[in-house]
């Protein structure tokens, strides 16, 4: 089983200057995990859920793609929401609103005994790095992560709702030394690692702890560091009806690719990391077809890779 942890929000999707809004169920964990579930892999997604309509709706969407929920943790207060402004090439610029809301909550006490058995990876990120005291929690969750599973960071980087990028860099910088994997956009290494390229950057990521780093950058090519190689991969042609959840789809579908072939972490050799990948741009060309948060099922994919 796949443990995926951090926020889960309501997205208001809207063209700039528009006057309509959408409210679509997301948040980048919670992103994660229903792409995970889509794929057919057992997925729990732990974190905090408001009694309101908008918590119910997001607890529904769990469930219907098959997300286990007995980790989820409950709330009165209203559910955390981000304004997602579109620009005309499909791109989403986000406005969070996350004083007195749901997200922030996750409490450690819960989870003292630790994940559930069984437990073969953590995924981590977003604003779960950051809100507290959800971002306590899971630095200690993966503090105590059993030392066979898999520990996946996804900064996310959002600096609009990081009120001292030092501090998060530093628990980036412990988080980094369990890690095994770490995603990220050219976007979040600029906030990580400013005035860094992003191949000097993954070199710091992975003389930091992990085995692999994965940079994404929108239509340009995927920079894959793993067994001290450099590579860069090709992304596919696609028509873009927006960007919303494809880095936290192309992070899901990563993982679960190497989850599907029982791949701990002394599997993350070259030439699986590079199938993996491959297999999470078909997950994300396939998601930015689609309007907001709408990961791809494995029959949308054609299957996984033969290897």
């Amino acid at each position: 089983m796949i443990v995926v942890a951090g926020e889960a929000l309501i997205d208001l999707i809207g063209a700039t200057g528009g006057r309509t809004l959408d409210a679509v169920a997301g948040g980048g964990p919670y992103n994660t995990a229903r792409a995970i579930a889509r794929l057919g892999l057992p997925c729990q997604w732990l974190g905090v859920l408001s009694s309101d309509g908008f918590g119910r709706m997001l607890e529904a969407e769990l469930i219907a793609d098959g997300v286990g929920v007995d980790l989820v943790q409950r709330t009165e207060l209203p559910t955390t929401l981000a304004l997602a402004e579109l620009g005309e090439d499909g791109s989403a610029t986000y406005r969070f609103y996350v004083e007195g809301t749901s997200a922030p909550g996750l409490q450690f006490e819960p989870l003292a005994r630790g994940l559930p058995s069984g437990t073969i990876a953590l995924h981590v990120g977003t604003l779960g790095l950051v809100l507290e005291p959800m971002g306590t929690t899971l630095e200690r969750l993966a503090e105590d992560l059993d030392p066979a599973a898999v520990l996946m960071v996804d900064p996310n980087a959002r600096p609009s709702v990081i009120p001292d990028l030092d501090v998060w860099r530093t628990r980036l910088s412990r988080l980094m030394r369990r890690a095994d994997i770490v995603r990220a956009s050219r976007e979040d290494l600029e906030v990580l690692c400013p005035g860094e390229s992003p191949e000097s950057a993954a070199r710091w990521i992975i003389g930091s702890g992990p085995s692999v780093v994965l940079v994404t950058d929108g239509a340009d090519p995927v920079l894959i560091e793993v067994d001290g190689i450099a590579r860069w991969v090709s992304t596919p042609s696609v028509k873009v009806v927006d960007t919303v959840a494809a880095g936290d789809t192309f992070g899901g579908a990563f993982l679960a690719c190497l989850a599907k072939q029982a791949l701990g972490r002394g599997g993350l050799s070259e030439p699986v990391v590079v199938d993996a990948v491959l297999f999470a741009l078909r997950a994300s060309a396939a998601v930015c077809e689609r309007r907001g948060a709408d990961p791809p099922t494995l029959a949308d994919l054609g299957g996984w890779p033969s290897r």
